[in-house]
């Protein structure tokens, strides 16, 4: 089932405001259970952990900077005069 462009739009920036402030507390907590690991590998552990996130999530974000697509569908089923 397709989520509609304003769900997307929303559940996107729910995702933003809330979920990835707590996804970078966890993936910080979880690079502090780790004993200092030296600084090239804690680089290469955020960096991974930042492209992680955005996997699943991916089909969520994708076209929603572009015009909504439903918006131009519901003018032309307007009433014709």
């Amino acid at each position: 089932m397709a989520l509609k462009y304003k769900t997307r739009r929303r559940l996107a920036l729910l995702v933003l405001c809330v979920g990835l402030p707590a996804y970078i507390v966890a993936a910080v907590t979880l690079v502090d259970l780790i004993e200092r690991p030296s600084m090239l590998l804690e680089l290469a552990i955020y960096v991974g952990l930042g492209f992680l996130w955005i996997l699943p999530l991916r089909p969520i974000f994708l076209g929603i900077g572009q015009p909504d697509p439903d918006a131009e569908q519901a003018e032309g089923q307007g009433p014709s005069a």
